[in-house]
């Protein structure tokens, strides 16, 4: 057996329209991860080197779990004092191809840009706005820090502390350390590389994954007691507030470690966290183990995401959205397995 090879995406498309721009803004959706920052940030840092006129516009504030990188010296954002939105010749948008996950911005933009396309690896969606015309979906790449990367090397942009530890956070962020990979060498071959330009990848890792306050302990320890599990335990569902976790003096993103956390349970199968950021309107987060795919239930909700996690915003009474939620799940388990009627 061979050496094992990068499996090159095919950018030159995006590569033509960087190359002939000469004013670019990167941005990405509202409550920023890891794989978005991590991915337009490596580009920023790449093509300030060649001269181009670039700018950050970020939706809204960037989560204190990923200041490491300096979003305040870089990132200017939409909801907060900002310099006026000027005429530009390309805007891209990475990890997402549904403009209502960057509205306001999305629509801010539109009347001074020439051209808005998005940089994404996640399935276009069934039941959604298209992409413009133009954009890049790959969903073979494990995330969009893959695909700056291949942009970076169309660009014959070379590589510094800065690019890779972007490039590193995004795709450690989004493969959870390697644990999702799509089947593909890509994302351990390109983190081999960027190793050689960092001299402390592991704090990368704890700033990630390590983000464990005392005042989030205490409150991973008080909602953790309330999960409830359905169909004999193969289904998890929690409610969480919005205030409880601002009180507790953490992140909206930090919703997105404890269904992680809740998806190490060995019965299950799938998992849904209900996030209420206001009465009647929730966050939802969708997990799967590989069993079933949730996207289409975050699409029915008029979400999106990953086959095997994805999430939507929803508005209504939280028994009714929580029973349909969780019948939806069950039908899927029940259509895959062959099992039927189980207790629930």
């Amino acid at each position: 057996m061979g050496t094992p090879s990068l499996s090159a995406l095919n950018v030159d498309s995006l590569v033509r329209r960087i190359k002939s721009a000469e004013s670019i803004l990167l941005t990405t959706h509202k409550q920023c991860d890891g794989d978005g920052l991590g991915a337009l940030l490596a580009l920023y840092h790449g093509l300030k080197k060649t001269g181009k006129k670039v700018r950050v516009l970020m939706v809204d504030a960037v989560p204190k779990k990923y200041h490491f990188l300096q979003p305040e010296k870089h990132v200017e954002i939409f909801e907060a004092p900002h310099s006026p939105i000027l005429p530009t010749d390309l805007v891209l948008i990475f990890d997402t191809n549904d403009r209502r996950l960057v509205d306001p911005l999305f629509s801010a933009l539109q009347p001074h840009c020439r051209d808005i396309l998005f940089v994404d690896h996640h399935p276009v969606l069934n039941q959604g706005p298209e992409p413009t015309a133009g954009s890049y979906i790959e969903t073979r790449a494990a995330s969009t820090g893959e695909i700056s990367y291949f942009i970076l090397k169309g660009l014959s942009i070379r590589f510094d502390e800065k690019i890779a530890q972007a490039l590193y956070t995004s795709i450690c962020f989004d493969t959870q350390l390697f644990k999702f990979v799509k089947n593909s060498v890509n994302s351990h071959l390109i983190a081999a590389e960027l190793l050689l330009h960092l001299n402390h990848a592991e704090e990368i890792h704890r700033h990630l994954f390590s983000t464990h306050t005392i005042d989030k302990v205490g409150y991973l320890a008080k909602v953790l007691g309330q999960i409830e599990f359905h169909g004999n335990g193969r289904v998890a569902i929690l409610k969480l507030h919005a205030k409880d976790m601002v009180d507790h003096n953490m992140d909206m993103d930090d919703s997105r470690d404890l269904i992680d956390m809740i998806m190490n349970v060995n019965s299950l199968q799938a998992a849904a966290v209900f996030r209420e950021d206001a009465k009647n309107e929730y966050k939802l987060s969708l997990r799967s183990k590989g069993r079933i795919e949730v996207l289409g239930i975050a699409e029915s909700f008029h979400g999106g995401g990953h086959m095997f996690a994805a999430g939507a915003y929803i508005r209504g009474a939280y028994a009714d959205i929580k029973i349909k939620v969780v019948q939806m799940i069950l039908h899927r388990l029940d259509s895959t397995d062959g099992i039927s009627g189980q207790k629930r």
